[in-house]
């Protein structure tokens, strides 16, 4: 077959036009312009399967053959009838009919397939036509060849004596470009073959224009491919089926096998999908470079990248990349990795991430809280019967405050109390912490700085003549708000007071500090706004129709609970009213701000979670679970709401839904007088101050530990 392409202009002009159902795929490639040797053959196999083409259009479904390629020739063809066959074999010579025992299929589209043990002197073969039933004569008729779509050999099969067929694994290799018989090259991993002298290609040939599913089988497969089927004799008529079915069109063969399935009991069409589906199974990850990899995984969520690490061992190499797991950490908030002295511990080379290790322990962690196993909480008794006012925790240390005048400090860790701080005279109604520093206000009227290591009363801070009620630390100086109406600013280094700030006409009740602004709420009906060092007032909040009972305070929004019932949102700057909270039916006792998140427990009995930017009520936690009593003291994190109240209850809630989870603490006397006055929680720990005013309960501290001791190996990692 000659190969020579035609210039631009061949074809046009006066010459007579090419009859597209009749050229060979040498004349097509000769003639045509952008017409190469695959689009060629593809144009004559397209041909065969329609029968013929109708009209030139048809040319647009042969692949590769573009609206731009069929305006270049227009002028160069025309559509005729279909030539006879024997004409076409003539000058595109022989078709390779497939063996008998396999399905026939037409030639690859592309060079003359090689010899899988022949590549060498390049030497010319005749040709010679191969008989009509399919099967090859001579010893090179027993070979049949197989080819992935990029044309490089897999295999080959060679017929024994017996009749049967061996299969030979040929490794892929790419090979150098080599010339053909038309002086043109070959693309890598084609190669022309030596041939036998009756035949151009050795053997009769098995590629196809594309890799059939078996050919897909085998190449992944190898020589261990399954059966999906008990071993028995073929049917007689299976052969003539299946050359029958492999001759019709493919619209034909869609439809044959339609009405197959259609014929099909259920336990057949099982057998197909166990032989299909895992042919078109690609570990797609394992091919695309790591940094392509990472970044799919990033769009998992943790618990199924816990699961894609039990995959196979790359994956979990991947599912282990501490880069990753710092952003899955950073999405939860947490904000340091998980320090081990030891860190090989699954196999050497092979590295746990720290990341992953502190992901994996505050899931833990969580899990604990909604449900974990139920552990005793340490019992801290002390201050006999008298009320816990105020609480403190912060690290391993505990701070409780009373009105029987004095202060404890106790250990989280082993429940013991440490020191007794004496020397107010008057019951501590208020207090704050900071690393080993405690300061407490009285109604004595004083405030006291302590050691709290050594039990020691640092400074004695005298200046307000009522009830020190509340205060708020920041950084190495305190507020404090008194029934005297009065604010001070103190320094509880020196222990100096620097300022004092006057203008309310009630009882200061709640106030915050940001180390800028003081921001202040009172009996007066009103919150204030001052800045300290002037000792001037910026802003007066005027809204509430009654007392203001508690203060949130961000450096730009302030929110005021009242006992008119109303939440107030203010900014900070202006003094502008932004949103009234209206929902609750008492007094707004305690609230709790982190970013746009507001929550807000109330003497009503229920809690309330709200948007301070928009103004909504995202959730109302009640329902049959909810608290049977005014709730005393709330906390909240990124995932939980903790919530006591008057009736003698801890409760767990989910922060996002707004359900219930479970009850953390459940008194026996409560709803007969056992109470939780305050709780404070950290990460790991909660303390619950509990107590009764009857005597039904002894007053008390309740320690929660939700820790985990991760045992590091394969369980507490997620991975296989």
């Amino acid at each position: 077959m000659s190969a020579s392409a035609g210039g631009p202009g061949s074809g046009g002009g006066g010459s007579p036009k090419l009859d597209i159902n009749g050229a060979g795929a040498a004349e097509l490639e000769r003639v045509l312009v952008g017409i190469g040797r695959r689009r060629a053959r593809g144009i004559v196999r397209k041909r065969e399967e329609l029968r013929g083409f109708s009209s030139l259009d048809d040319l647009l479904r042969v692949k590769g053959v573009t609206a731009r390629i069929l305006e270049l020739n227009s002028q160069r063809v025309t559509c005729g009838r279909l030539r006879p066959r024997a004409r076409q074999e003539e000058e595109d010579g022989p078709a390779a009919p497939g063996p008998a025992p396999l399905p026939q299929r037409s030639p690859e589209p592309g060079a003359a397939h090689p010899h899988p043990e022949a590549e060498g002197d390049g030497g010319s073969s005749s040709g010679s036509s191969s008989s009509d039933d399919g099967e090859g004569s001579g010893a090179d008729g027993d070979l049949y060849f197989y080819c992935t779509a990029d044309e490089r050999w897999i295999d080959y099969l060679e017929r024994t004596e017996g009749g049967g067929l061996v299969r030979h694994a040929r490794s892929q290799m790419k090979r150098k470009s080599e010339n053909g018989p038309d002086g043109r090259a070959l693309s890598p991993g084609k190669k022309l073959c030596r041939g036998s002298e009756r035949g151009r290609m050795l053997g009769p040939s098995v590629a196809s224009p594309t890799a059939t599913f078996g050919d897909l089988r085998n190449a992944k497969a190898g020589q261990g491919r399954c059966r999906h089927v008990p071993p028995l004799t073929p049917p007689p008529e299976l052969q003539d089926w299946l050359r029958t079915f492999q001759r019709w069109s493919g619209p034909e063969k869609l439809l044959a096998l339609d009405e197959l399935i259609d014929r099909c009991e259920p336990p057949q069409i099982k057998h197909m999908m166990q032989v299909i589906e895992p042919q078109f199974q690609r570990d797609f990850i394992s091919l695309l470079p790591k940094e392509l990899a990472l970044y799919v995984l990033s769009f998992l969520e943790p618990h199924d990248l816990l699961r894609a690490a039990q995959t196979c061992r790359y994956w979990r190499i991947l599912a282990e990349d501490n880069l990753l797991w710092r952003e899955k950490c950073r999405d939860v908030g947490i904000a340091e990795p998980l320090s081990l002295r030891r860190r090989r511990l699954l196999s050497p080379g092979f590295m746990y991430s720290p990341w992953k290790l502190a992901f994996l322990r505050q899931h833990r962690i969580d899990m604990n809280w909604r449900g974990g196993d139920a552990r005793p909480p340490k019992v801290l008794k002390g201050h006999d019967d008298h009320v816990i006012t105020c609480l403190q925790f912060c690290g391993n240390r505990i701070v409780s405050g009373s009105d029987d005048n004095t202060l404890k400090v106790w250990s989280a860790v082993t429940g013991e109390c440490v020191q007794t701080l004496v020397g107010h005279t008057g019951g501590v109604w208020s207090s704050q912490m900071r690393d080993d520093v405690v300061i407490s206000g009285s109604t004595d009227r004083t405030l006291k700085v302590w050691n709290a290591d050594s039990g020691e009363c640092v400074h004695t801070l005298y200046g307000h003549t009522s009830t020190v009620r509340c205060m708020h630390l920041h950084g190495s100086r305190v507020v404090s708000g008194s029934r005297d109406a009065t604010l001070r600013l103190w320094d509880i280094e020196t222990g100096q007071c620097l300022h004092v700030l006057m203008g309310h006409v009630a009882a200061v009740r709640c106030v915050q500090y940001d180390g800028h602004k003081v921001v202040s709420g009172a009996y007066d009906y009103t919150v204030k706004v001052w800045d300290p060092e002037t000792e001037s007032c910026i802003h007066t909040l005027q809204g509430h129709t009654n007392r203001v009972y508690s203060l949130q305070f961000d450096g730009a929004h302030i929110v005021s609970g009242s006992l008119d019932t109303s939440i107030r949102v203010w900014d900070a700057e202006s003094g502008n009213c932004l949103h009234t909270l209206m929902g609750h039916q008492s007094l707004t006792s305690g609230m709790e701000l982190r970013d746009n998140i507001l929550v807000s427990g109330n003497a009503d009995s229920t809690v309330k979670i709200w948007d301070i930017k928009t103004g909504q009520c995202l959730q109302t936690l009640q329902g049959p679970s909810k608290h049977q009593s005014a709730v005393t003291c709330l906390q909240f994190s990124s995932k939980f709401v903790v919530t006591s109240s008057d009736d003698g209850t801890v409760k767990l809630w989910d922060l996002k839904t707004g359900e219930f989870v479970r009850n953390l603490v459940a008194l026996e006397s409560g709803g007969s007088g056992g109470v939780v006055w305050r709780i404070r929680a950290s990460n790991t720990k909660l303390v619950c101050a509990v107590g009764s005013r009857n005597g039904t309960e002894e007053t008390k501290l309740l320690v929660l530990d939700f820790d985990v001791d991760l045992k590091w190996g394969r369980g507490a990692t997620g991975g296989g």
